[in-house]
This record gives C-alpha cells, sequence and structure tokens, in this order.
C-alpha cells in the first residue's frame, strides 16, 4: 500500500471516529476529503456532499457553501443519494446515543 494510500485511510478512519461522536469539524473535514481527494482519497461527490449536509445541519455556515458547489457538479439522483445516505448516518447515530 503506497503512503499516499496509507495517509488517506488514516485520515477517513481518524475523521469516522470523530464523526461517529458527533464531532460537525469531522463532518466538514470528511466533506473537504471526499470533494478534494485530500492525501490521496479518492474523490466522491456523493461521499462529500453526504458529510456537508450533516455539517450543515449542525449550523457550519462553510459546509454549506461546499455543500451548494459540490451539488453543481452533481446529478439530481446523485444528491438524492447523498441525501438519502446523510439520513442513513443520522439513523445509525441515533441508535448508537440510545444503545
Amino acid at each position: 500500500m503506497g503512503t499516499s494510500l496509507k495517509n488517506a485511510v488514516f485520515l477517513v478512519e481518524s475523521r469516522l471516529r470523530d464523526a461517529a461522536r458527533g464531532s460537525v469539524q469531522a463532518y466538514y473535514e470528511l466533506g473537504m476529503v471526499f470533494s478534494s481527494g485530500a492525501e490521496g482519497a479518492d474523490v466522491d461527490l456523493i461521499e462529500a456532499h453526504k458529510w456537508f449536509n450533516l455539517a450543515a445541519m449542525r449550523g457550519n455556515a462553510r459546509a454549506q457553501e461546499c455543500r451548494a458547489e459540490v451539488a453543481e457538479d452533481m446529478s439530481a439522483r446523485e444528491i438524492a443519494a447523498a441525501q438519502k445516505a446523510a439520513r442513513a448516518w443520522l439513523q445509525r447515530s441515533a441508535i448508537r446515543a440510545a444503545a
């Protein structure tokens, strides 16, 4: 595994752990990773939109702007998939919190 890929995996895994604890900053940073391909991660606009959406829902104004920018390069079907993924994340988070 190349260094770049290792960095991407580490970054995403560490941010996902923080996101699971409800970190709005982690949501935003995951959106940045997936929208830009930071640290060698693959660009995935659906994932980026999902994370920006979650951060925006928690009041991150920059995430609102980034979500709109990403949406400009997405189809309606891709945006719907991102919104569905965000809802699923929220449902899983609620279940984890209740456990």
